[in-house]
């Protein structure tokens, strides 16, 4: 009996040995010690407590080096952002109307056409109106620059030196505060991020001074062609005219954004690509609606039926909006900061010396040495 019992006990000890140990799950989050109190009175409990997505913050949850997205998304929110966009084109193509149009907003004063009262400025005038957009709890502060009087005097010799001269003097007050020994905190932004450049819907070629213009501010800003008021334009005539003016800007050496030796990767380069392919954009802009199949829509009405400005089968406007704000938004305000105010900056220095201009105190700056 005593032999069976030493049996049953190393039988026993070898099953023991051979059914694994019970395995506890994890728990997703770290225990609280006892002293930490939650940061609100309602602690969510689960898996996915103090989580990213969770709405309120504990002190101990998810640690992961993606949380910078997050971090940055926020300090960027409380900042704001500015967008400067110039306007550039002969009166009457609707270049108002367009970016009212694509911030569906009356963000830029209304210039359809001159009073009798009102006389026609003998040079380019350049007129900017800022407005802050919020939406979904971001603000951007956006500033429109337009040109009125561009191409429309008998003699438009040089007309395009105060539009360059405009762009040249916001690098140049960037410029000024960057290099001061007390610099402000924010520096405020006023280069010009975008050039919307109207090209006249005629059908034939680019004007000479279309040619003149886009070569000699392609070089200091990002210029974008688009065709105004393409809606003048029968489809096979709006195709061969977009084709006529890529292939002069092509001859001219005139590179319009987003420049092909900007593009970063494989993937930036087969998207810009297709932008490319599309551009100039033909654009309609309309600021009124109309009754379109039972709903609202923003259109040009004509006697054959109504232009709807965000149909891509009427026009490229939609596309024009998506290219501007949704996809390139961002890579505008960084070849700016990068390309043309690094080339202006540099340039400056160079010519200089490479002397900085010095400032005497706090808030106090000196005239710049450049």
């Amino acid at each position: 009996c005593r032999v069976m019992t030493i049996l049953n006990r190393r039988d026993a000890a070898d099953m023991s040995e051979m059914v694994p140990p019970e395995v506890r799950p994890k728990p997703a989050v770290p225990a609280k010690p006892a002293h930490v109190v939650p940061s609100s009175a309602h602690t969510p409990h689960g898996p996915g407590a103090g989580g990213p997505g969770s709405g309120g913050s504990t002190l101990l949850g998810y640690i992961g080096i993606d949380t910078i997205i997050e971090q940055m998304r926020k300090k960027t929110m409380k900042t704001g952002f500015d967008f400067n966009i110039m306007v550039v084109g002969h009166s009457g193509l609707g270049k108002s109307t367009l970016v009212n149009t694509l911030f569906k907003s009356q963000v830029s004063r209304k210039s359809a056409g001159w009073s009798r009262d009102e006389k026609i400025p003998k040079t380019v005038e350049i007129k900017s109106v800022s407005h802050v957009i919020e939406e979904g709890g971001v603000k951007m502060k956006l500033t429109i620059i337009d040109t009125p009087g561009f191409g429309d005097q008998i003699n438009n010799n040089n007309c395009w030196e105060p539009i360059e001269k405009y762009i040249n003097e916001q690098y140049e007050k960037f410029l000024k505060e960057e290099v001061n020994i007390a610099r402000k905190k924010r520096i405020p932004d006023t280069r010009v991020h975008c050039c919307l450049y109207f090209i006249s819907p005629t059908g034939h070629s680019l004007r000479q001074l279309d040619i003149e213009f886009m070569k000699h501010l392609s070089r200091v800003v990002n210029l974008i062609p688009v065709i105004a008021k393409s809606d003048t334009l029968t489809p096979d005539e709006k195709t061969d005219f977009k084709q006529r003016v890529r292939k002069e800007l092509e001859i001219c050496g005139i590179e319009f954004y987003p420049q092909k030796e900007f593009d970063e990767d494989t993937e930036d380069k087969s998207d810009n690509d297709k932008i490319r392919e599309a551009m100039p954009f033909a654009v309609v802009g309309s600021d009124k609606e109309y009754q379109v199949n039972s709903k609202r829509v923003l259109g040009r009405k004509s006697p054959w039926g109504v232009v709807e400005v965000e149909n891509p089968n009427h026009c490229e406007f939609s596309l024009l909006r998506d290219f501007l704000i949704r996809s390139h938004l961002q890579d505008l305000k960084e070849v700016t900061h990068n390309i043309h105010y690094e080339t202006y900056r540099a340039k400056r220095l160079n010519d200089n010396g490479g002397l900085h201009p010095i400032s005497t105190g706090v808030g106090d700056t000196q005239e710049s040495n450049l």
